[in-house]
């Protein structure tokens, strides 16, 4: 992952942000107050991924006792396919792993299929549907949700994403 990092958002990244937004969701998505907003949340938690000093995706959550929320995961389109959601997913992880958040969870549009297979490969289970939920074109979203990642079968499929994370990576930077 070189000239790759992750850091925490600040509002030097929004315009960047909003690009990938717009990009990724058009005319419906989530506005610079929003963001501004939850960079000032204390429950948030938001991420960015940089490509030589420029956002190309990031991820935000909201911390709630011992869960976590994933508000938004988004990745600019020229960087998809590219490992950069599962290395955000990861550095996200992290973070529970060390404020003790046990379980995490999500809601993902019904026809997001990329999406829903990158959670699935995360060990997240739909629960359940929100209907209407999506005011763009009333579309339904998925309740996702993880096991206990302290769960000694979640830890594994942890380490066993962050191993094949690693060998993608290294294999790619020659």
């Amino acid at each position: 992952m070189q000239n790759f990092k992750i850091e925490k958002m600040e509002q030097k990244h929004i315009d960047e942000v909003l690009q990938i937004e717009e990009l990724c969701y058009g005319a419906h998505h989530w506005s610079k107050d929003s963001f501004l907003t939850e960079l000032n949340n204390k429950i948030s938690s938001y991420k960015c991924i940089t490509f030589n000093n420029k956002c190309i995706g990031y991820i935000g959550f909201w911390k709630i006792i011992d869960e976590a929320h994933i508000t938004n995961l988004s990745i600019h389109p020229n960087f998809q396919n590219k490992k950069m959601a599962q290395n955000l997913l990861l550095n996200m992880i992290d973070e529970c792993y060390k404020e003790k958040i046990k379980y995490i969870t999500l809601e993902v549009r019904v026809s997001n299929e990329k999406a829903i297979s990158l959670y699935e490969k995360f060990g997240f289970k739909s629960l359940g549907i929100r209907k209407n939920y999506y005011q763009d074109n009333n579309e339904s979203a998925l309740i996702m949700w993880s096991e206990n990642i302290f769960d000694k079968n979640y830890k594994e499929l942890y380490d066993r994403i962050r191993k094949n994370l690693i060998k993608y990576e290294k294999d790619n930077d020659k």
